[in-house]
């Protein structure tokens, strides 16, 4: 077992940050560490206990950067939309300019994407494309846990992580690259992995509980 950084729970929990900046790309990720890291996301709870999961793991210089490639131009039409990071404005000056940090840190993730030494894609047996509400929720609150539950056992051993999902504007190409079968599995993100250039994340700026929380009904 992989020696972990001392954090409780809570701390695991509150300073497991979307990392881009900050990956040390330089440094390899031996695969029993992701191995490793896998055992545990697959103690995840999953829909009728269904496990219909499956994680393609990218090591390949190659495959890594056609994704990344793929992912460029994704983020170059994501860039202009009214979801982009930096295209938030809350009126608020704090926020605003959390919000240009975290559009700049997504472009330097996006220029060197391919650098990360693993890439990891998430998927599911089948795909949801017009199914109901339930079955979808039901499919993405199998892969979604699973896959959060790997980047935390990332973070516990000094890895950092970030949840992307631009490349799925061009599914199939990337299922192409990767040998995926398109008509039968669903890929839900792709998660860049390297080790951190130190450890000490901190739990971000957070609206208050009371602003999002509904008692009893909306």
């Amino acid at each position: 077992m992989t020696e972990t950084l001392r954090l409780s729970p809570d701390q695991l929990l509150t300073t497991t940050r979307a990392v881009r900046r900050r990956l040390d790309v330089e440094r390899p990720v031996p695969l029993e560490v992701v191995r490793e890291c896998l055992s545990i996301a697959l103690q995840a709870p999953s829909g009728s206990n269904a496990q219909g999961w499956h994680f393609v793991v990218v090591t390949d210089p190659a495959k890594r950067m056609a994704l990344a490639d793929v992912y460029r131009r994704a983020f170059a039409l994501y860039r202009d939309m009214p979801m982009a990071a930096g295209n938030i404005v809350t009126g608020d000056a704090d926020r605003d300019r959390t919000q240009q940090r975290v559009m700049g840190s997504a472009e330097h993730l996006a220029a060197h994407l391919h650098e990360a030494p693993v890439h990891l894609i998430p998927c599911f047996e089948g795909r949801v494309d017009g199914q109901p509400l339930m079955v979808t929720a039901s499919v993405l609150g199998s892969i979604i846990p699973a896959t959060w539950s790997f980047m935390l056992a990332c973070r516990a051993r000094g890895l950092g992580t970030s949840w992307t999902t631009l490349h799925l504007m061009f599914e199939e190409e990337a299922a192409g690259i990767l040998g995926i079968p398109f008509a039968d599995v669903s890929q839900v993100a792709l998660v860049p992995v390297a080790y951190t250039r130190g450890t000490d994340f901190k739990a971000a700026a957070r609206e208050p509980v009371e602003s999002v929380l509904h008692l009893d009904g909306w």
